[in-house]
């Protein structure tokens, strides 16, 4: 029974450590993914600055706000969810945040009698809408973990599109936020209509400048660069956000892993023990035997 019991703790700690080594990989590629994709973000940053500073200086300029993607469509039924998961599990509970959030926003729209559109990104938010029943109009995989400024394209033309047309009331976007490596906040935002920077009246152009053809015109010409560019930092937070939350879910289970071998060890040697002495009785016995019958 001893050796037995032994043999099965002994099993077990061999897969512990097995899974230990795998977690333990998989926590360091991930704390390289992370610096790589905060590094991303930052190098992303400026662009998005600039284009909000050309903005504020056309609305001094006098741009007017006709643009349809600046409009309310007071008259559309429906309103679009661009959600905002991973591909990849094992990275504790990152999607599960952004979709329950998405699940809140979607319920509240349907409470004021809209229906809704999903666009989801990433594999996980697919599986998880799709096993409920839920329509799904617009699916993008395999552009999580490193985003491109034409991944970001590619979504938001899916929703401008019909935001310009008045088929949606508007867009909202569910994902997470990367503040820093330890914290990550899963958030649901107004997409669309887009907002822009308020500028009082009585603020003018920083500069002596002449606008060809018209501030408004370039205003115009300048937002769906805008919508693209929010897009691009929400996906490019997402990303960050995933990597840490799986550096952290990766670190979390090999301490596990850890300190279930050290509890399986003691075990295990007591074990090993008690059949070392049990050998020891059984040879004892068997010499007594053997002595008691040449007596």
């Amino acid at each position: 029974m001893a050796g037995g019991q032994e043999r099965v703790l002994r099993a077990r700690i061999k897969s512990v450590q097995s899974i230990r080594k795998i977690t333990r990989a998989m926590e360091l590629i991930a704390a390289t993914r992370v610096v790589k994709a905060q590094d991303r973000a930052t190098a992303a940053r400026p662009y998005s600055d600039e284009i909000t500073a050309v903005i504020i200086d056309l609305l001094r300029a006098g741009a007017a706000k006709e643009h349809p993607l600046l409009r309310e469509n007071a008259d559309a039924r429906t309103a679009a969810f661009v959600i905002i998961t991973s591909d990849r599990g094992m990275c504790g509970a990152y999607n599960s945040n952004v979709i329950r959030l998405a699940e809140r926003s979607i319920a509240a729209a349907e409470a004021q009698g809209l229906d809704h559109s999903l666009i989801v990104v990433g594999k996980k938010a697919l599986k998880h809408f799709r096993f409920r029943g839920m329509k799904i109009d617009a699916v993008f995989e395999s552009i999580t973990d490193q985003p491109t400024y034409d991944n970001a394209r590619d979504v938001a033309a899916t929703v401008r599109r019909r935001y310009e047309t008045g088929d949606l009331a508007f867009v909202d976007l569910a994902y997470t936020r990367y503040l820093s490596a330890g914290v990550q906040q899963a958030m649901v935002r107004r997409f669309l209509p887009l907002e822009v920077p308020s500028v009082s009246a009585s603020e003018g152009p920083t500069a002596d400048l002449e606008y060809e053809p018209s501030p408004t015109g370039i205003l115009n010409e300048i937002l769906p660069r805008y919508l693209e560019s929010r897009l691009f930092s929400a996906l490019l937070d997402a990303s960050a956000s995933e990597h840490a939350s799986r550096q952290r879910a990766m670190k979390a289970a090999t301490d596990n892993a850890g300190n279930l071998i050290d509890e399986l060890k003691p075990r295990y040697n007591k074990a090993r023990q008690a059949a070392i002495t049990q050998e020891i009785s059984e040879l004892v016995g068997g010499a007594a035997a053997v002595q008691g019958r040449e007596g």
